[in-house]
C-alpha cells in the first residue's frame, strides 16, 4: 500500500485553560478560595473588591461621639505644655549640692504610653503555649542543684523525652551513648558511668513539673504520680500495688482477677480504680498544644415556613467586580502593547468571574438535592440518615460524578443540628428485611444510641447487638458492628466494663 492522506471528521473533548481554571476552583475550600480571590485581584488590576454595602453609619457616630473627647484632651495637653515651659524657665543655680538628683534640677519626661491599636487582640498568640517539653524540663534542670556528670546525664535523657514525656531509649543504649562520648573527651576519659547514676538522676527528673514525666512505661508513670499524694490519702497503698502489679489486667476490666489477688472488696476497687483516673497517663500533652482549626460553612440551611431553605454563605467571601474605570481604558481598534496588556487582563477577569459564578451555582445546586434527600437527618437526626451516593445527585443535576466529588470535598454546610461536611450526607446502603435500604449513618447512630443505653456491669456484645438490629428488620454481620463500632471509637464490650 502507498501512503496516502486522508482527511477524517470527528469529535472529541478538550480541557480548555477555561475549564481547568474552574474546576480548580470547584475543588478548593473556602480558605483556599479566599487566598485565591486575593492573589488574583492583587495581579489583575482589571478586578476589584466591592465594599460599597459597608455600613459607616457606626464609624461616622464613633467619630462624632470621639471628637468632644480630644478635643479636651488637647486642652489639657496645651495647659500642661505652658506649665512645663514654665518650669523650663526657671533658673537653674551655679552651685548644687554633692547629693543632688537629676531629677531634682531638670525635670523627667512622661513615659510614652503606646498607642492603641485598631487591631482586636490576638487571642491565640496569648493563651498558645511555645514552649516544649524539653525546654520546660532544661528550664527546671539549669535551678536544680547538679554535679556536672548528673547534669550531662540529665541532659541527655531529657534529649530523649517524647511528645508524651516517655523516655524513648532504654537505660542501657543512653549509658553506652554516655560513656561513648565520655571516651572522646580527653578530661574525662577514664570515667564509666553506671546504671545506678543514671537512675538517680531519672529518679529525679521524674519529679520534675509535669509529675511522672520521663518516665520508662506507664505503671512508672502513674507510681511517680501517685507518690506526690499525701500519706492520709485513701487506699493510696494498694493503689499503687495495682498500678505496679495489675495495670494490664485493669486495662482488661479483669475486676474479678484483681479483687482475688489484691485481696479487695468490690466497693475499694471502684474507689481506688477512681483515684487512678484522676492521674494524667500523658504528661507532655500539658505543655503540647495543637493549632486550632477553624471550620467556615459554605451553604447555610434554614427552616423557613415549615420548608428547608438552602442559601450560600455570601459572608465568607468577598464580591468581585470589574473596575469600570480601567476597562472602559480599553479601545477596540487600539493595538498597543498597553491596551492589549488591558484587553488581556478584562478577559481574564471575566473568565474569573464567570468561573466563580459556576462554582456558586453548582455548590448551591448539589447542596439543595442533598437537603430535599436528607430532611429526614435534619428533622429527626442520624437515625433518619438515608442511603446515598454520589450518582444519585449526579443523576439529579445533571452533572458527572467526579464533578459532584470535587463540589463535596472541604465543602462544609451549616445545619441547626451542627456543620458538616457534605460528603457526611453520603452513605452505603444496608438491605433490610421490609426492602427498603438503610443507611449506614443511621445504622452506626443505632448502635452509639444502644451502647450508650447498655448495662456497664454487662455490656453488649458485637455478637448481641447484631442480634437486636435483626431483629428491627436490618442485617448486619457481626464484623460489620465491629467496623461501624471502631469507626466511632467505641471500645469492645471487654473493656467498656465497669463494676458500678
Amino acid at each position: 500500500m502507498k501512503p496516502s492522506l486522508q482527511l477524517k471528521i470527528g469529535q472529541h473533548l478538550t480541557m480548555t485553560p477555561q475549564l481547568q481554571h474552574a474546576i480548580r476552583l470547584l475543588q478548593l475550600s473556602t480558605l483556599d478560595l479566599q487566598q485565591e480571590i486575593q492573589e488574583t485581584v492583587e495581579s489583575n488590576p482589571m478586578l476589584d473588591i466591592d465594599e460599597s454595602n459597608q455600613d459607616n453609619t457606626s464609624e461616622q457616630t464613633d467619630s462624632a461621639t470621639a471628637s468632644e473627647p480630644t478635643a479636651n484632651a488637647t486642652d489639657s495637653s496645651d495647659k500642661q505644655d505652658d506649665t512645663s515651659s514654665e518650669e523650663w524657665d526657671q533658673q537653674i543655680p551655679e552651685d548644687l549640692p554633692v547629693d543632688s538628683n537629676w531629677d531634682d534640677v531638670y525635670q523627667s519626661l512622661p513615659a510614652a504610653t503606646p498607642a492603641p491599636s485598631g487591631d482586636l487582640p490576638d487571642f491565640e498568640s496569648h493563651t498558645s503555649s511555645t514552649e516544649s517539653i524539653h525546654d520546660h524540663l532544661l528550664w527546671q534542670l539549669n535551678l536544680t542543684p547538679m554535679s556536672d556528670t548528673d547534669r550531662i546525664i540529665a541532659i541527655t535523657l531529657i534529649d530523649s523525652v517524647d511528645d508524651d514525656g516517655y523516655l524513648k531509649d532504654e537505660l542501657d543504649q543512653i549509658i553506652e551513648h554516655l560513656n561513648l562520648a565520655l571516651q572522646q573527651d580527653e578530661d574525662s576519659k577514664d570515667s564509666i558511668i553506671e546504671l545506678d547514676e543514671v537512675e538517680a538522676v531519672l529518679r529525679r527528673l521524674q519529679h520534675f513539673d509535669p509529675i511522672g514525666v520521663c518516665a520508662r512505661n506507664l505503671s512508672e508513670c502513674l507510681l511517680r504520680q501517685l507518690e506526690q499524694l499525701s500519706a492520709d490519702t485513701p487506699l493510696l497503698e494498694k493503689a499503687k500495688e495495682i498500678v505496679s502489679n495489675f495495670l494490664p489486667q485493669l486495662g482488661n476490666r479483669d475486676f474479678n482477677l484483681i479483687m482475688r489477688r489484691a485481696r479487695l472488696k468490690e466497693a475499694d476497687l471502684q474507689r481506688i480504680i477512681e483515684l487512678i483516673q484522676t492521674l494524667n497517663p500523658r504528661p507532655g500533652d500539658a505543655l503540647t498544644q495543637s493549632e486550632s482549626e477553624y471550620v467556615i460553612p459554605d451553604v447555610v440551611v434554614k427552616k423557613v415556613n415549615n420548608r428547608w431553605s438552602v442559601e450560600l454563605n455570601s459572608d465568607v467571601l468577598p464580591k468581585v467586580n470589574i473596575n469600570a474605570t480601567y476597562a472602559a481604558m480599553v479601545k477596540r481598534a487600539d493595538n498597543s502593547s498597553d491596551n492589549t496588556f488591558m484587553r488581556n487582563q478584562l478577559q481574564e477577569a471575566r473568565t474569573f468571574l464567570k468561573s466563580l459564578q459556576s462554582r456558586h451555582e453548582t455548590l448551591l445546586k448539589v447542596a439543595t438535592r442533598i437537603v430535599e434527600i436528607q430532611q429526614g437527618f435534619l428533622d429527626y437526626g442520624d437515625e433518619a440518615m438515608k442511603p446515598l451516593v454520589l450518582h444519585d445527585v449526579a443523576e439529579a443535576v445533571g452533572m458527572h460524578e467526579s464533578t459532584i466529588s470535587r463540589v463535596t470535598t472541604q465543602k462544609y454546610m451549616h445545619t441547626p443540628r451542627g456543620i458538616f461536611e457534605l460528603k457526611y450526607f453520603f452513605s452505603s446502603q444496608v438491605d433490610t428485611n421490609s426492602g427498603t435500604g438503610c443507611s449506614s449513618t443511621a445504622i452506626r447512630a443505632i448502635i452509639k444510641k444502644l451502647i450508650a443505653a447498655e448495662k456497664t456491669v454487662k455490656p453488649l456484645s458485637d455478637s448481641k447487638i447484631a442480634n437486636i438490629l435483626a431483629d428491627q428488620g436490618i442485617k448486619v454481620a457481626r464484623r460489620t458492628i465491629a467496623k461501624y463500632r471502631e469507626s466511632l471509637s467505641i471500645p469492645p464490650s471487654n473493656e467498656r466494663k465497669r463494676l458500678v
